[in-house]
């Protein structure tokens, strides 16, 4: 059995009960939110409904978890827990960790079957989470059927809206064989090659030339100290 690794504190066992705190101990607890089985289940619900928001390919994940943790605020003050503050980052490392969780449970699911797992978040999570892109589309489908958009798209008189496209964008290139692609990065590599070579000689001539430059002006001066010694003579 699958155990969930955070401090569960029901509510029912707090109240009624009263208790001498220092200061200290106040502090400590608005800074560090603990996660009783109420909020957890806020969060998870939360966090599935906006599963499709924080699914689309560009979107600011901090603004949705600040959603997240604004709702799951409301909900526990709606069940008349107040004083409660619970953060956006603390939203986003709970999740992850009941993902985490999840996830092992979800591979247990597999071997096992779905009877072997008893996690309480396990079914509401994988109701959602464990579906396919392809059961996902259908249900799409199945919820459009007989709408004037369903009826539309049946018709085939439905235009997607699609992103424009850059003007300046080249045309796309057919898909290559992975064998052209080789071929493609071999020729890459020799064009690579030839060019290091010819930068290689071009400088080996550069020194070659500067050794025959200081050769010639060496000969030259020798030959200028051997003339001013007979001129002296």
């Amino acid at each position: 059995m699958e155990v969930l690794e955070t401090i569960v504190i029901q509510s029912t066992e707090v109240e009624g009960k009263e208790t001498v705190v220092c200061s200290v101990d106040i502090d400590k607890a608005k800074a560090e939110f603990i996660w009783t089985l109420q909020a957890t289940w806020h969060l998870v619900n939360t966090r599935l409904e906006m599963d499709q928001a924080f699914d689309q390919p560009v979107c600011k994940k901090k603004k949705l978890w600040e959603m997240v943790a604004e709702k799951v605020i409301a909900k526990l003050r709606e069940s008349e827990v107040t004083n409660v503050t619970v953060k956006a980052y603390e939203c986003d490392l709970k999740w992850r960790n009941l993902l985490a969780t999840y996830r092992k449970n979800a591979e247990r699911a597999k071997r096992l079957g779905v009877n072997s797992v008893h996690w309480e978040f396990f079914k509401a999570m994988h109701e959602v989470l464990g579906k396919s892109r392809e059961e996902v589309e259908a249900q799409r489908r199945a919820k459009l059927s007989g709408t004037r958009v369903g009826n539309a798209m049946a018709s085939k008189r439905f235009t997607p809206i699609l992103p424009t496209p850059p003007a300046t964008s080249a045309a796309p290139c057919s898909a290559r064989p992975p064998q052209d692609v080789l071929q493609l990065y071999m020729e890459l590599q020799e064009r690579k090659m030839n060019m290091w070579a010819q930068q290689k000689a071009l400088e080996e001539r550069k020194i070659e030339a500067i050794n025959n430059l200081a050769q010639a002006i060496s000969s030259l001066a020798e030959k200028n100290s051997m003339q001013m010694s007979k001129d002296g003579h």
